[in-house]
């Protein structure tokens, strides 16, 4: 640093100069992290999700439609005989239909086969758009699901009520709503609700009693909750649950 020479009326006084200053000079930028970069690749591609849904959304009213909140597609497992793994588990995964609007689901809908006549053992899942009803997809790997076992004679009706609660965005915390499933057994019928996030508590017992209000099951009724990491590690749906609510 530069000093300076003035005079105070007793003697010379030395003080510090101000540095000169560069016009046009910035301060130095920080390095980006990896966490940085990807916040911002996440952001990104969450502004270009939310402009083609506002775009989807002009298009079918513009088309004399009634838009849902998302896009869905219904999937179906028909589970083979012999050894499980997860190659021909995603091999017998079928996507059946898309849908963004009120009349594109009953379209699809009305002609769906029965719970009662689908075979055993059989899965039928419901899921937002770009989410895989897999446990290792993006969208899922840090989430888990709730659990509803149900007696075959209702299941039917109680899908129908989770799949409409879905379709119209009723469920409570529903952006953390990732798909729902039904699975068809053969002592009984068993209804799951993915959600994208195991560790936030709130959200997970929010979200249990949403599902218990669109349902009308009792207050009482204990269902079954499971994170998707704990379903890679024993590679089971069902078993080893790891809360009871």
């Amino acid at each position: 640093m530069e000093l300076s020479e003035k005079s105070d009326g007793r003697g010379l006084v030395r003080t510090p100069s101000r540095p000169e200053l560069i016009p046009n000079e910035r301060p130095p930028l920080l390095p980006l992290t990896a966490e940085m970069i990807n916040k911002e690749k996440e952001d990104r591609a969450r502004r270009e999700k939310e402009a083609e849904e506002r775009e989807r959304h002009s298009r079918e009213l513009r088309a004399g439609l009634h838009p849902l909140q998302h896009r869905f597609v219904f999937w179906y497992l028909r589970r083979q005989p012999g050894v499980r793994s997860q190659a021909s588990y995603e091999e017998n995964m079928k996507k059946i239909v898309e849908f963004s609007t009120v009349e594109g689901f009953w379209v699809c809908y009305c002609h769906f086969a029965r719970v009662s006549s689908m075979p055993n053992p059989t899965n039928l899942h419901l899921f937002k758009e770009g989410i895989r009803p897999l446990w290792e997809d993006p969208g899922n790997r840090s989430g888990g699901k709730w659990i509803i076992r149900l007696n075959k004679a209702v299941s039917g009706r109680f899908w129908e009520d989770l799949v409409l609660a879905m379709v119209g965005d009723q469920l409570d915390y529903g952006d953390d709503v990732c798909g729902i499933v039904l699975s068809v057994r053969f002592g009984e019928d068993i209804l799951s609700v993915w959600n994208r996030n195991a560790s936030d508590g709130q959200a997970v017992m929010v979200l249990r009693d949403s599902i218990k209000k669109h349902l009308h099951l009792p207050a009482s009724y204990l269902m079954e909750y499971k994170p998707h990491d704990a379903a890679l590690r024993d590679n089971s749906s069902y078993r080893n649950t790891w809360l009871r609510g």
